[in-house]
């Protein structure tokens, strides 16, 4: 096969979506091109991926319209890795192949970062965006059409703020104004929304996995069976994902998906965290299964989340897999993780679905309501990791101050306070549960 994308990015995460998605092209006859994966840091990987040929195995374990999965793949649309920080030429050579049309991108939240210190003599620089503007600039030089550059970080607009740290550099670098030109006219800037669970195999999982084909393979990856990938662009005719039955979105604007999943999946964990917490419940699978909070996530999402949304039958499917993913039994996701930094989670997942519900019904939702009361009740009697200041206030104020200091969730709810307190002062969390859901 051709080398035809390039990849920033070593991790588990796009090996078990990306990198797996075309695999699945080239099994069907649909693409027949390969990846090279360029690590954004001098990373260990490097090596491990090329003394294996690229080669590595995708074990996909959860439930999917209710059957158990269980499955393992060999994954080969991987070619080679390629480390720039000790064959800076060999990178830059990647420019000089006009096979590759693709550039896919994971750099972690913080990866697309300015920074001003970089320069153009390093080799490489040191930041991913200027890395990506020193390969920009060698397709430049060749006289060649750019490369569409499809983001995959979790930030949002991700691929705008790469953008926008490539033009950043061009005017430190002094590049001029037809490259700038360049990487506005003949490039493609693609924001995304991905969405897979990707967990990497735990000890409990590794002996059972090593008695498989994997037994040599050091990068094993495990992912849930579900996958969703939201493109700003349309590159189906290049890259067929639907066509070969991918849940893959090409469209002009990814926002609606963005809110779909910040506020059912995001939502419905933020807004259920701290009531699963007080029940001494600790992961999310073993919620699902206890009868009293699966009926809290459900109200959650399809009396309160999905009447704000729309209550469409594209979004009834999404909220539907989302309890089913939340099922997962495989996936170990752990209360306590979710629970980090809840004070801005329930600022952006829950309140706008709490404010708009009462906007457009006349009542606050209720389970959200005690979402509340279980954050503050928590944060009064647990050491949290969150923002400091924040949650010592939280800890020593009372209800009345904590919900009329906007500083905290962006809003005053003193409204609020008569159902937070009743929902507060049960001294029963399950007591208060069952209140939250009449």
């Amino acid at each position: 096969m051709k080398e035809r994308i390039i990849q920033f990015g070593t991790g588990n995460f796009l090996r078990a979506f990306a990198d797996y998605f075309i695999d699945v092209l080239n099994e069907q006859g649909l693409y027949d091109g390969s990846i090279v994966i360029v690590s954004p840091t001098d990373s260990k990987n490097v090596d491990v991926i090329n003394s294996q040929n690229g080669r590595y195995h995708l074990v996909t374990k959860g439930i999917k319209d209710g059957i158990e999965i269980n499955e393992i793949r060999a994954v080969n649309s991987v070619s080679r890795a390629l480390n720039p920080y000790k064959d800076y030429e060999g990178f830059l050579a990647l420019a000089d192949n006009f096979d590759f049309r693709f550039i896919i991108t994971n750099t972690t939240e913080s990866g697309i970062v300015f920074d001003s210190s970089c320069q153009l003599s390093d080799r490489p620089a040191s930041s991913f965006p200027a890395k990506l503007t020193q390969l920009l600039l060698r397709r430049f030089e060749n006289g060649s059409d750019g490369f569409n550059i499809i983001c995959c970080e979790l930030i949002d607009n991700n691929a705008d703020e790469l953008k926008k740290c490539v033009l950043q550099y061009a005017d430190l670098w002094n590049l001029g104004e037809e490259f700038k030109a360049f990487i506005n006219e003949k490039n493609s800037f693609c924001n995304t929304l991905v969405d897979r669970i990707v967990s990497g195999y735990s000890k409990e999982d590794a002996d059972k996995i090593f008695e498989t084909e994997c037994a040599e393979d050091r990068l094993t990856d495990v992912a849930e069976p579900y996958h969703f990938w939201a493109v700003q662009g349309d590159f189906e005719s290049e890259l067929p994902f639907k066509k070969a039955g991918l849940n893959v979105i090409w469209t002009d604007d990814i926002s609606f998906y963005k809110k779909r999943k910040v506020r059912v999946l995001n939502g419905a964990h933020t807004s259920s965290v701290f009531p699963a917490l007080l029940c001494g419940i600790e992961t999310v699978s073993e919620a699902v299964k206890d009868k009293q909070l699966n009926a809290f996530f459900n109200k959650n999402i399809f009396d309160y989340i999905l009447p704000v949304l729309g209550d469409t039958q594209e979004n009834r499917d999404f909220a539907n897999a989302v309890i089913e993913r939340f099922a997962n039994p495989y996936l170990n996701h752990r209360w306590k993780s979710i629970a980090l930094n809840s004070i801005s989670k329930y600022s952006v997942r829950v309140l706008p679905t709490v404010l708009e519900y009462k906007e457009k019904f006349g009542a606050y939702p209720k389970t959200m309501v005690l979402s509340l009361a279980a954050l503050i009740k928590y944060y009064k009697q647990n050491e949290v990791t969150d923002d400091a200041e924040k949650a010592e206030f939280i800890k020593n104020s009372s209800l009345e101050d904590i919900l009329s200091e906007k500083s905290l969730f962006g809003e005053n709810l003193s409204d609020m306070l008569p159902l937070v307190k009743e929902a507060f002062e049960f001294d029963d969390i399950r007591k208060a549960i069952e209140w939250s859901l009449l």
